[in-house]
């Protein structure tokens, strides 16, 4: 990890999370990037002990909110929901408005769901002029955005567990 931004990066605050599970959203556009994203995701929560991860591939970035919404209803009342949604893409402004589109959307969708569903969903989608902007946001100048995603849901599911024994 690099050395920016080292008030997201760090593990502090992060509890125990026995049991918890996490389900990743990830687009189908840009699959290098999105790997990518996805291994800095893997690394933290596999460091953090969370086995119960599903990834679900969707095609692009605005079916990500009704992917998330879909799961969340299949599942209600089965014991088995996720602690934590973790949404990935990669939206790269084109040559049309259609980037200011998707972008909105997509925004909009997962800010809609993490005030709405009562566990954190967190919003993963890189939304860059070019691919050299990507680039830095895996690894490079700009962290690991992938990795800060996986951080970002561990520190909001220690959030949960915190209220929920009381403390604040």
């Amino acid at each position: 990890m690099s050395e920016h931004n080292s008030s997201v990066l760090n593990d502090a605050g992060i509890l125990p999370l026995e049991g918890a599970s996490v389900v990743i959203i990830y687009t189908e556009w840009n699959e290098f990037i999105i790997n990518e994203l996805m291994s800095g995701c893997d690394r933290i929560l596999e460091k953090h002990n969370i086995k119960d991860v599903t990834k679900i591939q969707v095609p692009g970035a605005v079916e990500i909110p009704f992917a998330i919404k879909q799961y969340w209803e299949q599942t209600k009342g089965t014991g088995v929901q996720p602690s934590a949604f973790i949404s990935l893409g990669c939206v790269i402004r084109g040559e049309t408005p259609h980037f200011d589109y998707v972008c909105k959307a997509v925004t909009e969708g997962v800010l809609q769901l993490n005030l709405s569903l009562p566990v954190p969903t967190i919003f993963g989608v890189l939304t860059v002029n070019n691919i050299e902007q990507a680039n830095e946001r895996l690894g490079g100048v700009h962290g690991h955005k992938g990795e800060e995603a996986a951080l970002a849901a561990l520190k909001m599911m220690s959030f949960q567990r915190q209220l929920a024994l009381g403390k604040r």
